[in-house]
């Protein structure tokens, strides 16, 4: 009976702890002007503090515990259960607070005014939580922000003023959300943070690139621009812009060479390595970079575009012959680049720049090719050669003109019969009868004829005064021409007699 009493007590104590141990969890809750806030800090249960450091880190919290000391600067609250950042998590400023950690925590809501007490933090990691928005100003208080996590979100609206006020920030890691836009205004001129050297924005849902003005940036700012695993579609000039990345050796492109990725044209859309299109898929051309070319007497600036910002720069000319004052024609200007001129033809070959820092040691080579002529000489040339061609083509043309336009006006020519009367004015050529010349050889016999007929000579006679045109003779009037040879004498040819000009008949004297 008493085992019996026992057992049941058991029993109903066992209940009695299951239905009491939510409260006593909530306990570690109270209520403050209807809010929830988080329980006193305890260094001994619920976190670990080491000196300035405390750690929360998988402890079940639901809120950020209260009563955090001044001197707090490390905070580490990551794989909780915090789902919502209010204004007032904190009732203290924690001046010296620099490292901020919120990770894995399912965190869904940040209000504006959740950082208004933490304005010293350098690093805050909010990643892998399910953030979708990032509102307006809401990281301006943090002006000495140097990294910022928010990758492994739903991150899909970002709004332009988001992450105005960060002078500082570094570092900005946005991967594998639901990005449809890369963030230009962070990197592009006048509105780029100015200190900010690596933007990630890979693995999201980016299909198109500003590609002109992602060329254009300072290598600086491509070496650290990391946007692969995105769906973006294939081009020859997505194409050339990471082969030219590639050739320059920035990490952005070598470091993950086979995951940038693009979906190729076609129904099947399957995934192409983008710098393998040269070869499959588009069949683009390779890419080489150019050498700077330039004429005599020109300036000629040229870039030490660095994979590093504000690095220490020095110039080596052709021969390896370094920068020095004495140089009159090469100077190094403020920003690193050096300038060279007015351009000589000896000033050809190779330019190295040497680039320096804590961390990296760069060197770049520029390939100068200096023309043996002005510029305005060099046009000149090509008026010279254009015109040239010009007049070579107007010739041709003259001459077919001349050879198939002019009117042909002689009793040969398709359309002029033999039989039609010449007029005896209208032709002044040297001519020969040859009714007399068949007459002779009629009377001296077959023989004598057909001999004296062979030894006879061709010849064309011409006025002396006649000038031909166009190949043509001129018309005259009806005046006599003699011609005198052996004391003989003859007269013009009648109209039987056949023009030297056009008659097949020869003739003979």
């Amino acid at each position: 009976m008493g085992g019996q009493i026992c057992i049941s007590h058991q029993v109903v104590f066992g209940k009695w702890f299951f239905m009491i141990l939510p409260l006593v969890l909530l306990m570690r809750t109270v209520s403050i002007n209807g809010q929830l806030i988080g329980a006193p800090l305890n260094c001994h249960k619920t976190c670990v503090c080491a000196s300035n450091i405390v750690s929360c880190s998988r402890m079940n919290l639901t809120n950020v515990p209260t009563a955090l000391p001044s001197y707090t600067g490390v905070l580490d609250l990551s794989f909780n259960f915090i789902t919502r950042l209010r204004a007032e998590w904190t009732t203290v400023k924690l001046s010296r607070l620099h490292s901020l950690s919120l990770s894995n925590n399912g965190l869904k809501f940040l209000s504006s005014e959740a950082f208004v007490c933490v304005t010293k933090l350098r690093y805050l990691d909010l990643s892998s939580n399910r953030l979708r928005l990032l509102e307006e100003f809401i990281f301006e208080p943090l002006e000495h922000l140097e990294v910022l996590l928010l990758y492994n979100n739903d991150i899909s609206q970002i709004d332009r003023s988001a992450f105005s006020g960060l002078v500082s920030l570094q570092k900005l890691y946005l991967s594998q959300n639901q990005i449809s836009r890369l963030p230009m205004e962070l990197v592009k001129d006048r509105t780029r943070l100015e200190t900010l050297n690596l933007l990630d924005v890979s693995s999201n849902r980016i299909k198109v690139l500003p590609l002109t003005e992602l060329q254009s940036l300072p290598a600086w700012i491509k070496n650290g621009l990391y946007f692969h695993n995105n769906p973006l579609p294939c081009s020859c000039e997505l194409y050339n812009v990471l082969a030219r990345w590639h050739l320059q050796q920035l990490s952005s492109t070598t470091d993950f060479r086979e995951d940038h990725t693009c979906v190729s044209p076609g129904l099947q859309k399957e995934k192409a390595v983008i710098l393998d299109l040269n070869r499959v898929v588009l069949n683009c051309s390779e890419v080489k970079i150019l050498d700077e070319e330039a004429f005599l007497d020109q300036f000629l600036v040229l870039d030490c575009d660095t994979k590093q910002k504000d690095m220490l720069k020095s110039w080596a000319l052709p021969g390896n012959i370094p920068v020095s004052l004495a140089n009159k024609s090469a100077e190094m200007l403020p920003d690193g680049s050096l300038q060279i001129g007015p351009l000589k033809a000896e000033d050809s070959g190779v330019y190295t720049c040497y680039a320096s820092s804590d961390s990296l040691n760069d060197t770049l080579y520029v390939t100068v090719m200096v023309y043996n002529y002005t510029m305005s000489g060099g046009l000149e040339n090509m008026k010279t050669a254009y015109t040239t061609l010009v007049g070579c083509l107007v010739s041709i043309i003259m001459v077919l003109v001349y050879l198939y336009l002019t009117p042909c006006r002689c009793s040969c020519c398709p359309g002029q019969g033999l039989t039609k009367s010449i007029p005896l004015d209208s032709l002044r050529s040297s001519t020969v009868s040859v009714s007399q010349i068949h007459e002779e050889a009629g009377q001296g016999g077959v023989e004598g004829g057909a001999k004296d007929f062979l030894n006879r000579h061709v010849a064309f006679l011409e006025h002396k005064e006649q000038l031909e045109h166009n190949g043509r003779l001129n018309p005259i009037g009806e005046e006599e021409e003699e011609w005198q040879g052996d004391n003989r004498e003859r007269r013009k040819s009648d109209a039987e007699s056949v023009s030297s000009v056009c008659s097949d008949t020869p003739m003979v004297v």
